[in-house]
């Protein structure tokens, strides 16, 4: 216990050692945290009205925010698949980068949940009539918080172990992880089952929304795994397998050519067929009696991931320039089709027939940026933590130092190290 106290605070002080373009990047995120901290005490003082959320349209960005950082933290699956079943050992430290993002994203859900609420204090009623397991939303809390422990023991297990330069046990991390595929699936389709399951809302009402949930989500995720990896090689001197974003980028075209096909599903089944949700389908596309708020969203979405789908299937994509720019395209394309796209669009009109647009006031984007800072902000520190240990500059041997210090130890250290992590 000594021993692990010390590797937490080692890995604390270890948060605050980096060069000016660490200290720039961590500072800006910590002033949009602060701007979001200060944006929700506003909404704690004068309430949910200071959303652009009414009676009609109850749902807004928080919980759009929330669907997408699901998929986000569920794609951290697509990396343990590859070297769990596949065997693709070479892969291995980079798993633990997926599942470090899956701990910032569920982080950021749960805040996203929490802001939504309005007062904090109504956690206590969800708990205090639990519903379980006839609520849908019962099941929710149980596979996000879920999801969450199991990443943070196969990440803790692992890193501490190449901490103490010993190989980690099997029995105490293998099986988590297999368990951690299965709720990975579960998180985000559990999620499309509490839009499926309302119906009043006859948007959502489609067997089709769950695939095409985790169809996104398999391909925003490793998408902003291949950014994250490339900003890791260039900032933090870790070499990774050249493989590592080939893998990726074919997992990347695969999910988003399933999800573009699913949506053209969609599409051609509400407009040949004249569905029960014609009517916000057509105000999403093409906008309804004067209302087209949404339109040019939906259709930049949709530019987006033909532009990512373009690239990645021409050889552009071998070319980290084209690359980056079909992951970013790719990332905010979904984001849009799995927000604003999906949310709103089932509350317009109203079940009353009212015509109510919805537009984010500028205290929820303060709001919402101050959320995504912070995950950034711990997805950032976390990675700080984990490269020095994967490459053997932070071992238990270099104890006696000061702590925090990050100095190398020698090609020894560091091929124990990163056998520990391997096996």
């Amino acid at each position: 216990m000594k021993t692990y106290l010390h590797f937490l605070w080692r890995c604390f002080c270890l948060s605050f050692v980096g060069d000016w373009r660490y200290y720039v990047w961590m500072f800006a995120l910590s002033a949009v945290v602060l701007t979001g901290l200060n944006a929700w005490c506003r909404q704690l003082v004068d309430g949910l009205a200071t959303t652009g959320m009414t009676d009609q349209v109850s749902w807004g960005l928080y919980i759009a925010n929330f669907t997408y950082l699901v998929g986000m933290a569920a794609a951290a699956v697509m990396l343990v698949i590859p070297v769990y079943i596949y065997r693709k050992r070479e892969l291995h430290d980079l798993v633990i980068f997926g599942e470090l993002l899956a701990v910032a994203a569920i982080l950021m859900c749960l805040l996203f949940v929490s802001v939504d609420l309005g007062r904090p204090d109504r956690f206590l009623h969800i708990f205090m009539r639990f519903n379980f397991p006839i609520s849908m939303l019962s099941w929710d809390v149980v596979v996000l918080n879920g999801y969450l422990l199991l990443n943070l023991h196969i990440c803790g297990y692992l890193i501490y172990c190449a901490y103490r330069r010993r190989p980690p046990s099997r029995t105490f991390y293998v099986p988590f992880v297999f368990v951690a595929i299965v709720w990975a699936f579960s998180i985000h389709t559990v999620t499309a089952f509490l839009y499926v399951g309302l119906g009043s809302r006859p948007f959502w009402n489609s067997a089709i929304i769950a695939p095409r949930f985790l169809a996104s989500a398999f391909a925003a995720g490793p998408a902003f795994i291949i950014l994250t990896l490339q900003v890791i090689r260039r900032f933090a001197r870790y070499r990774f397998p050249d493989q590592a974003l080939g893998i990726l980028r074919g997992i990347v075209t695969v999910a988003l050519t399933i999800n573009m096909f699913l949506l053209v599903c969609e599409i051609f089944t509400e407009f040949y067929t004249g569905s029960a949700h014609m009517a916000s389908t057509r105000y999403l596309f093409f906008g309804l009696h004067g209302h087209d708020a949404l339109v040019p969203w939906i259709w930049t979405a949709i530019g987006l991931s033909g532009f990512a789908m373009v690239v990645l299937y021409t050889p552009l994509a071998r070319r980290l320039g084209w690359l980056n720019a079909a992951c970013v395209a790719l990332i905010v394309g979904i984001w849009i089709e799995k927000g604003m796209g999906l949310i709103v669009p089932a509350f317009i009109p109203s079940p009353l027939g009212e015509m109510v647009e919805y537009t984010p006031t500028r205290n929820e984007i303060f709001v919402c940026l101050g959320i995504w800072a912070f995950g950034l902000l711990i997805y950032t520190i976390l990675v700080r933590v984990t490269v020095p240990v994967l490459t053997g500059r932070l071992v238990l041997e270099s104890a006696g130092r000061e702590p925090g210090s990050d100095t190398e130890h020698g090609p020894r250290a560091h091929e124990a190290a990163a056998g520990a992590a391997r096996n």
